[in-house]
């Protein structure tokens, strides 16, 4: 891998992922792009928040699934904060599932942790121009939906009912939820009410049920 000819600085990459390992293998594979610098790693929200705050920083490369805030609160945050910033969402989970509802929240671009080392360094050159990374099929889903076309029926929920959602269907009880998210479990009970009404379920077995057939976990 090679920097474009014109390249006049290295882009400042920080890495968000709690994955020592994935790091180590992320900051490998960028390691022969001379136009791309590893500057920074976390492991958490609150540490990304820190970094940013002193370190300069070109491109963030933000992992779906890390510990405490959830990543959506954390895009959120970070959109509000540096809205031209772009943050780049690396995911285990196929594009279908949850690229549509970052990329409308502010994300530039939306990758799997499956795609290729060299998905990867197009996907950071892009969004550092400015530019929108994802499959051409999602980029149309998503000027589709915006017209008015037909969304599956977990895409009117809310950003905190969708977290909730995805929480109840991995196993996590109201209690773990509300810790993980800082809220009260009466929060996280008004949610799981809101989600059950929405979706016309019943329970949570009926919600991990949704989530199995509709590939969100």
């Amino acid at each position: 891998m090679t920097a474009p000819t014109g390249a006049d600085k290295p882009i400042r990459l920080l890495i968000a992922d709690d994955h020592p390992l994935f790091r180590r293998g992320l900051k490998n594979a960028l390691q022969e792009t001379r136009d791309i610098t590893v500057v920074a790693e976390v492991d958490n929200g609150d540490d990304l928040l820190s970094t940013l705050a002193r370190l300069p920083i070109d491109v963030v490369v933000l992992d779906i699934s890390m510990p405490g805030r959830g990543a959506l609160e954390i895009l959120k945050h970070l959109k509000a904060e540096r809205p031209k910033l772009p943050i780049l969402v690396l995911s285990v989970h196929p594009e279908d599932q949850y690229a549509a509802r970052f990329l409308r929240a502010g994300a530039a671009g939306y990758l799997t942790k499956e795609g290729a080392a060299e998905d990867l360094v197009r996907a950071i050159h892009k969004v550092a121009e400015g530019g929108k990374f994802a499959s051409p099929e999602m980029l149309e889903k998503l000027a589709f939906t915006s017209q008015g076309g037909d969304r599956p029926e977990h895409e009117t929920l809310s950003d905190r009912e969708f977290q909730v959602l995805c929480l109840i269907a991995s196993g996590q009880s109201l209690t773990e939820i509300g810790e993980t998210l800082f809220i009260s479990v009466k929060t996280v009970g008004t949610y799981r009410t809101r989600i059950l009404e929405k979706l016309q379920l019943k329970s949570n077995a009926e919600i991990i049920h949704y989530a199995i057939l509709n590939n969100l976990i």
